[in-house]
């Protein structure tokens, strides 16, 4: 028997979910309604159609990648955040190595200041969207004030005939420091709460995966006490170390990117999905190879410094077994 042939036998079973933090994934043009001013021609940043099209390029080459070790594929699901608009989306899926993987993009514009997005991108053969909405994170800052963030994005589809919930979700950075700024969180991830009481009122077996950039690593406050409560599973929890996690900050590793699920994926049923295992996609490919910051993202900037790579964040994964 050829290898191939033993590897198509014994795992096309298996799917891979993945969630990625793109890193500003801009157009070139000047939105009005957006804060895009960095990522212009005519910017410091000189953000333009060549470097554009060589960053989708790059994404699209390791969103191709991400599972494929075990599954021979790409993601059939994949959460993604920091994109301006749906347009970018749609470019991305068009680039060499996903445009005939068939996938499908599901956006909404949110208010974030930035005006960055999350989206979802599923590949049609194998997830049919139901629905899609866009629930806001309603946060204040110090000043009382409204601070706009990043929607919740609630996609309820169909996976090889299985319905699952999926929560998109980018949560309030630490910009004015972790501790200051950890009640954002803790409101996003009631927020989370909210959805997944409103969905099990109506189905008490109801599948959920709620993934995205947190903010926050396994173990704080906003992800351990409000998010993951008796009836969810963190699979991230194991995976984050000193020497490994999704970003590297100050020579210190975060595991910010997660994918959280309802107990129920652990459960075998026949023509349902179960849980196999989860990981952080940090192949060589998508690290700094040499220097001080060896084995850190390989990110397109670094400060106003244009270095051509792919996103400051690794993607995350677990594999889904098809039963």
């Amino acid at each position: 028997m050829s290898s191939k042939l033993y590897f198509k036998k014994k795992h096309t079973n298996l799917h891979t979910i993945g969630f990625y933090n793109l890193e500003n994934l801009f157009d070139t043009k000047d939105d009005p309604n957006t804060l895009d001013d960095d990522f212009l021609p005519d910017s410091e940043k000189r953000w333009n159609k060549k470097r554009y099209e060589k960053k989708i390029s790059k994404l699209g080459t390791a969103i191709s990648n991400i599972g494929f070790a075990k599954t021979g594929k790409a993601p059939v699901i994949l959460g993604v955040a920091e994109v301006e608009n749906k347009a970018v989306l749609e470019d991305l899926v068009k680039t060499k190595h996903l445009v005939n993987k068939n996938y499908g993009v599901v956006h909404h514009e949110s208010p974030d200041e930035r005006g960055i997005d999350v989206g979802l991108l599923y590949q049609k053969d194998s997830f049919t969207v139901i629905n899609s909405e866009s629930v806001p994170v309603l946060v204040n800052n110090e000043y009382g004030e409204r601070d706009f963030t990043r929607d919740i994005l609630w996609v309820t589809g169909t996976l090889h005939k299985e319905e699952i919930h999926i929560l998109v979700n980018h949560w309030p950075s630490r910009r004015d420091g972790a501790a200051l700024t950890s009640y954002k969180r803790i409101v996003a991830a009631d927020k989370n709460r909210e959805i997944i009481n409103q969905i099990t009122e109506k189905d008490p077996e109801a599948k959920i995966i709620v993934m995205g950039d947190f903010n926050d690593d396994p173990n704080s406050e906003s992800i351990k006490q409000h998010l993951v409560l008796h009836d969810f599973y963190n699979p991230m929890e194991m995976l984050h170390t000193r020497y490994r996690g999704t970003l590297n900050y100050k020579s210190q590793w975060n595991l910010f990117d997660q994918i959280i699920f309802s107990n129920n994926f652990h459960k075998y049923e026949k023509d349902a999905h179960s849980f196999s295992e989860a990981n952080i996609f940090d192949d060589s490919f998508l690290k700094i190879y040499k220097g001080r910051y060896k084995g850190n993202p390989f990110r397109t900037y670094a400060g106003g410094k244009y270095k051509g790579g792919y996103s400051d964040h690794f993607p995350v994964y677990v594999y889904l077994k098809h039963n």
